[in-house]
């Protein structure tokens, strides 16, 4: 294979091992699996030629962007394995503002395109904390901390082009905001994890910048007084952009990692996009009316955009921060979502359970949507009491009407749900899988158990 690769590929081909260990690995899956080789694609001509090659001569590729997954999306489980580096894919092909609309290479980062966008007073709302490239967010179907107001990728790719297994490309969708024109394939690639065909260009909404922002940190005295606190915002129909919860272990965590001084207490963090300064000013007020109904015992607000922004990053820093709290520690990281009723009930078995088993660890996440994240700090001898933690975890969010995986993905870990979760629907999950790669070569043993 590596004479092959070489000949077609030249100086985009790597077999160097730390590009092969990189490349064999993601940020939540304790294990690296270095691939056999990897191939940075400049171009979907590029792609279509090693999906050529790969249905002709029977290797396994695995698509691969900034390498943020969490779930061992990366790790190959069948050789020989080409990783698919599509992180050099990185051009804005358009920017249509009248349409809302802009066309993209999978490699484009979400920071870039934004930064492109702001000028012209748009953005592209998905968020999930990490600079992740727009193709793997679409491949893993990523939301994050504003999808309570906008959706996740979901709702926000209108169209896609891919390449499949032997080298067609193929558009699946229309970029239009509607369509009843036919089955909705492109969604069969939202949330794929690259197990169907690669996708090489992308058509995203977007979306005005509010022109009214206005970000509240509300501080409980209990967990489940803040999980309680989330869904009265969530129950009054207040427009909220986005809603997270942090416990004092994330802020504790936090305020040493930032330098910060945030009260190491549960909290929410919550933001308010409007259009009028009214509109925000009687919002804020319910908001805070409910919230201190709910048990809140402090409420404050951003004094400044760079304060705003200083209270988002220590959101999204929360999970480094908690690495460097105990730097010498793995993580088991597990994403669950449930209907906005369980959540509260949800949370406090998070917590009680965290306790019974001994384990330190934290509970953070998108509770607007009834996503949140259970982070365990593991050390070798407790790595199996972790992991039990995260089976009994999901099966109980399977139990409240849940999902084993809200935005995360399936990858290796929660394949051994997806029995319990789907059921019947499951096999013609697998008739698909079949029906687009016949040969089982991309990404072999992810997702469909």
């Amino acid at each position: 294979m590596r004479e092959l690769l070489t000949a077609h590929f030249g100086g985009k081909v790597s077999f160097a091992p730390a590009t092969l260990a990189e490349h064999g690995r993601d940020e939540g899956y304790p294990e690296t699996r270095p691939v056999d080789a990897v191939v940075f694609a400049q171009s979907a001509d590029d792609v279509s030629l090693l999906l050529e090659l790969a249905a002709r001569d029977g290797f396994y590729v695995i698509p691969f962007g900034a390498g943020t997954s969490l779930e061992g999306h990366l790790l190959p489980l069948k050789r020989p394995t080409v990783s698919l580096d599509l992180s050099r894919m990185d051009r804005i092909l358009e920017v249509s503002p009248e349409d809302f609309l802009a066309v993209v290479e999978p490699g484009v980062t979400r920071e870039a395109l934004n930064a492109r966008l702001r000028p012209q007073g748009l953005f592209f709302p998905v968020d999930p904390g990490a600079n992740a490239t727009l193709g793997g967010m679409a491949a893993t179907n990523a939301s994050g901390t504003t999808t309570v107001k906008y959706g996740g990728m979901h709702q926000n790719v209108l169209a896609l082009e891919a390449v499949m297994v032997g080298g067609q490309r193929v558009r699946f969708g229309r970029p239009v905001r509607k369509s009843s024109s036919g089955y909705d394939l492109k969604d069969l690639f939202i949330g794929s994890e690259g197990t169907l065909g690669v996708i090489t260009k992308l058509y995203l909404k977007l979306h005005p910048l509010p022109a009214h922002v206005h970000t509240l940190r509300v501080f409980f005295p209990s967990i489940v007084a803040a999980a309680e606190g989330a869904y009265a915002v969530m129950g009054s129909g207040l427009p909220v952009a986005r809603l997270e919860l942090l416990d004092e272990n994330a802020l504790k965590a936090v305020n040493r990692y930032l330098g910060s001084d945030y009260p190491e207490r549960p909290a929410l963090f919550l933001e308010f996009h409007s259009s009028t300064e009214a509109a925000i000013a009687s919002e804020t007020s319910f908001a805070r009316e409910l919230l201190l109904e709910a048990g809140a015992d402090s409420i404050d607000a951003a004094a400044s955009e760079a304060d705003r922004k200083a209270q988002w990053e220590a959101r999204h820093q929360a999970y480094w921060a908690l690495v460097r709290l105990f730097p010498e520690r793995a993580y088991v990281i597990t994403d669950t979502a449930v209907p906005l009723s369980r959540l509260p009930s949800l949370v406090v078995y998070a917590q009680t359970l965290m306790d019974e088993l001994g384990l330190v660890g934290s509970i953070l996440g998108h509770v607007g949507d009834g996503n949140f994240h259970t982070i365990v700090a593991v050390t070798d001898e407790n790595y199996h009491l972790a992991e039990t933690y995260s089976t009994r975890l999901v099966k109980r969010a399977l139990e409240l009407g849940g999902t084993a995986t809200g935005e995360h993905g399936v990858g290796i870990r929660k394949k051994k749900f997806m029995a319990i979760e789907h059921a019947e629907a499951l096999d013609w999950m697998r008739k698909l899988k079949e029906a687009f790669d016949p040969q089982g070569l991309l990404n072999p043993g992810k997702v469909i158990p």
